[in-house]
């Protein structure tokens, strides 16, 4: 999930980083935008100016990746399959 803030948006940058990782990986992989603000269960994600990367499985979070860092967001990406 990647949690943004209305003010800066979804980070656009990573887009086809997640394309090219799903079509690698198949279609078991899910991306997904979240507007913090908009979303109770985020708020201790808001008042923060960096991209923030959500991995959950199974309803879990699992890990996160501050900032973007496309080698870092695919190394936790395939680690966390």
């Amino acid at each position: 999930v990647d949690a943004f803030q209305a003010w800066c948006g979804p980070c656009k940058t990573v887009v086809d980083l997640f394309r090219k990782i799903r079509n690698e990986v198949g279609s078991d992989l899910h991306f997904a935008v979240a507007e913090v603000d908009s979303i109770d269960a985020l708020e201790k994600y808001r008042g923060k100016c960096e991209p923030l990367f959500l991995f959950y499985a199974g309803g879990e979070l699992i890990a996160v990746v501050r900032g973007v860092n496309a080698p870092l967001l695919q190394k936790t990406i395939l680690e966390q399959m």
